[in-house]
């Protein structure tokens, strides 16, 4: 078995060498001689030999015949081969000389080849280079003429299109090592140019709302002749689009080094058209700083750093300066500023996609709403001129109608302009209380002469009066009332208009505009005008036909009142008779004045007669006069003959001068019956003056003849309108008592004391007691030095004894009444 094995294994090495390249048989025989049949094999090999042999053998003889011939025929080919040789070194050696001219013209042309080749190879690079060259030069054109984004759009299509198909050129790598550093030039130009638009915006922003505001202005003035009634803003107008090439942008006019972003419009504004807002605006270099950042993958950058200088820019805007308050130019400059400011980012808003949004700007607008009306709430209040704040209102107006016509909130506005009448008022109360007191103190307090129907009619035109029985009279003659009534009726029509005009374009109804301005008289009639009619009636010097004058002033004006209630529902268009209407104080205000007037006369009369009774110098020690008749005292009949003249005067009785006053009858009637009360009065006070130790019979005399002077003067009727007596009961209870002593009925007295059919029912009894113990006291004196002497007529015992015994009785009649 293992014999056939290595049989086996030898004929297939033998194979293997037969097929296997020499150079590669060493592996083989190594693996031979590494076994233990090393013999056998060489035995087989030699057997393969002679095989081999054999068949080469039977192979050559086989062969041997054509390989004769073969030799054979190549020798005869040697021959022919050698002239063959020959004539083909001669042919070569004819065709040499004969095609020298045709390698040379071969030689030419493939010189003239090469050169197309290399024309064609060079055509082709430089049909690849020139685009960079010439948009190369293109960027650099573009970018000496500031025209950056087209610029940057070359810079773009120059790397990612030109160079690449260019190939490495070493002018290529400098274009590709200068694309950033022209990226960042553009970009800080850019940024450079935004800079000084922002810059030029702030300082112009005054120009930009001052055309805005006359814009809008212009639309009201507008709506208001078109549209008589309430006007409706009409939303964002007289705005300028931006052309679509512009928001997409595209087709960009580049500035010049020295533009602004503010067009020049100084020969536009003498036209009559007044120009947009956004006309005044070149906003190019937003839009393309916006456009440039955007192509640099940096949009959010430019919009952060545009929206933070915006912010810096309205806290700048929205500080006013300390003294705006002073002229209105100063709040106008303030609003403008404000207005540009905000027109300037509205127009952004919608002309830039998201470079601020809604959000942002009302954020702002919030910011600046807080802003504005506190600094109006602060510098307002300085105010104390009614006609810079009724300017200023108007102005806040425009401001706001302005600021809604771009579609900002401006409630708020509206609500501080409301705050501001309650101010407005006040200073127009302060305005109107100079106006009343210059009123009063140019007064004449005398009625106002007429001479022709045409001062007649101009008089009554400037205050209501109807008077059909002086109408009636010739002329000339005389209206009851002074120039006070006209002058304060014409200031309170006009101090309604003032109050009016405030509430103009406050987009408030009828109703509340009638309230308001009602609420406002009222405070006129009864805080400022009641104190200035105080005013005139407190007033030093004042006297009784200047008093007198009041009265028919007041009483005038209190009838004229609700001529003033139709004035105010005719320019209101309310019904006075409307549910919940304020009603006009004036009545009572002027009422009020009127009995302050009639007090001060019955006062001044008083303090008059005050005068003349300190003149009075009674001997209250004085005899009983004998048979003559005793006259009236000296500063009686001087007080007398003051009130008749008086009386004449102020009831306008014949023999009057047409000079003075008609005094109501009433308020006569009254001031009489106080002077006489007061005359009485102080009569009964001076004979019951404690400092008055003692009265004779004989003063008591001559105070009964003054009573009886003062009496004939009552009686005399000083006042028509008296019914009977009435005026002499002034003097009843010094009547009565002086009666009770003069005719000394004390019998009468003491009997029918309390009953009313008394004739001494006005005599108190204190007051008989007080009166009778200093009427008793000088007679007690007499008698305690009679009884020293121990002479006492027996008439004297029998008085002192009736004395005792009624003074007894008074004193029992006044601890009945305790009791």
């Amino acid at each position: 078995m293992a014999s056939l094995e290595t049989a086996a294994e030898h004929e297939r090495i033998l194979r293997e060498i037969e097929s296997t390249d020499t150079n590669c048989i060493g592996p083989t025989l190594r693996s031979v001689y590494d076994g233990q049949e090393h013999g056998l094999f060489m035995e087989k090999l030699d057997a393969r030999i002679r095989n081999h042999d054999r068949e080469i053998e039977k192979m050559c003889n086989h062969h041997f015949q054509g390989f004769v011939d073969s030799i054979t025929e190549l020798l005869k080919v040697r021959g022919e081969a050698q002239k063959l040789k020959s004539q083909v070194t001669e042919t070569n050696r004819h065709l040499q000389e004969n095609g020298k001219e045709l390698t040379t013209s071969m030689e030419e042309l493939r010189q003239c080849r090469v050169q197309q080749r290399n024309i064609a190879t060079t055509i082709d690079k430089l049909t690849h280079c020139l685009p960079v060259l010439e948009m190369y030069s293109r960027l650099q054109e573009q970018m000496r003429a500031k025209r950056y984004y087209p610029a940057l759009r070359t810079l773009e299509q120059l790397e990612q299109t030109c160079l690449p198909k260019a190939g490495q050129y070493r002018f290529c790598s400098i274009m590709a090592e200068n694309i950033p550093k022209l990226r960042i030039q553009i970009r800080d130009t850019a940024m450079s140019q935004l800079r000084d638009f922002l810059e030029s915006i702030r300082k112009h922003s005054d120009k930009i709302g001052q055309t805005a505001m006359k814009q809008a202005q212009l639309q009201r003035s507008l709506d208001s002749s078109v549209f008589p009634q309430p006007r409706v803003l009409l939303g964002r107008r007289g705005r300028k689009v931006v052309p679509a090439a512009i928001r997409a942008g595209m087709g960009v006019n580049p500035l010049s080094e020295h533009d602004t972003g503010v067009l020049d419009v100084e020969d536009e504004e003498e036209e009559d058209e007044v120009p947009g807002a956004q006309d005044l605006v070149d906003f190019s270099p937003v839009y393309r700083c916006l456009h440039i950042y955007t192509v640099l993958g940096l949009r959010d950058v430019f919009e952060n750093y545009y929206r933070k200088q915006r912010r810096k820019q309205a806290r700048l805007v929205l500080q006013p300066h300390s003294n705006m308050h002073e002229t209105l130019e100063g709040y106008r400059r303030y609003f403008n500023q404000i207005v540009g400011f905000f027109v300037v980012e509205d127009h952004v808003l919608h002309t830039t996609q998201g470079l601020v949004n809604r959000a942002y700007v009302e954020e702002l607008w919030e910011l600046a709403l807080s802003k504005i009306v506190a600094a109006l709430r602060t510098h307002s209040s300085y105010c104390d001129d009614p006609d810079l704040v009724l300017d200023l209102k108007n102005l806040i107006v425009l401001f706001a109608d302005t600021l809604q016509g771009y579609g900002f909130p401006v409630s708020q506005l509206f609500d501080m302009l409301l705050e501001m009448r309650e101010q407005y008022g006040e200073i127009l109360l302060k305005r109107w209380n100079v106006t009343f007191r210059q009123v009063i103190d140019q007064d004449n307090y005398s009625p106002i002469p007429v001479s022709t129907e045409e001062e007649y009619r101009q008089y009554t035109s400037q205050c209501p009066f109807q008077d059909p029985e002086l109408e009636k009279l010739p002329f000339p003659k005389k209206l009851p009332f002074s120039e006070f009534v006209p002058k304060v009726y014409c200031q309170l029509k006009e101090f309604i208009y003032a109050c009016l005009k405030y509430s103009e374009d406050l987009h408030l109804s009828s109703t509340e505009v009638d309230d308001m301005i009602r609420k406002s008289t009222n405070l006129l009639l009864t805080r400022t005008l009641s104190h200035c009619l105080q005013y005139a009636i407190k007033k030093k010097n004042v006297g009784l036909a200047e008093l007198v004058q009041v009265i028919i002033n007041t009483t005038h004006l209190e009838q004229s009142c609700h001529f003033l209630e139709e004035f105010i529902s005719n320019i209101t268009n309310v019904p006075p008779d409307t549910v919940n209407a304020t009603k006009l104080y004036g009545t009572s205000t002027f009422k009020d004045a009127r009995h302050a007037a009639e007090a001060e006369i019955y006062t001044s009369l008083n303090a008059k007669i005050d005068q003349f009774l300190q003149l009075a110098d009674y001997d209250w020690m004085a005899a009983v006069p004998g048979g003559e008749n005793l006259a009236a005292s000296d500063y009686l009949i001087d007080l007398i003959a003051f009130l008749k003249s008086t009386f004449s005067v102020f009831t306008n009785l014949p023999g009057t001068p047409i000079e003075h006053a008609t005094l109501p009858g009433k308020v006569a009637q009254t001031a009489c019956m106080s002077s006489c009360k007061h005359i009485s009065t102080s009569l009964m006070q001076l004979l019951l003056d404690p400092e008055v130790r003692q009265i004779s019979m004989g003063a008591l005399h001559q105070l009964d003849t003054d009573v009886k002077e003062c009496e004939s003067f009552a009686r005399a009727g000083p006042v028509a309108g008296f019914q009977g007596d009435t005026l002499l009961l002034a003097f009843s209870d010094l009547r009565q008592l002086l009666d009770l002593f003069t005719q000394w009925d004390w019998s009468t007295y003491l009997a029918d004391y309390g009953k009313p059919t008394c004739k001494y029912l006005r005599v108190n009894p204190h007051t008989a007691l007080a009166l009778l113990e200093k009427l008793f006291k000088p007679m007690k004196e007499t008698s305690r030095k009679n009884n020293v002497f121990a002479q006492f007529r027996k008439t004297d015992r029998d008085r002192q004894k009736l004395i005792d015994t009624i003074i007894k009785q008074l004193r029992n009649l006044i601890a009945q009444h305790h009791t």
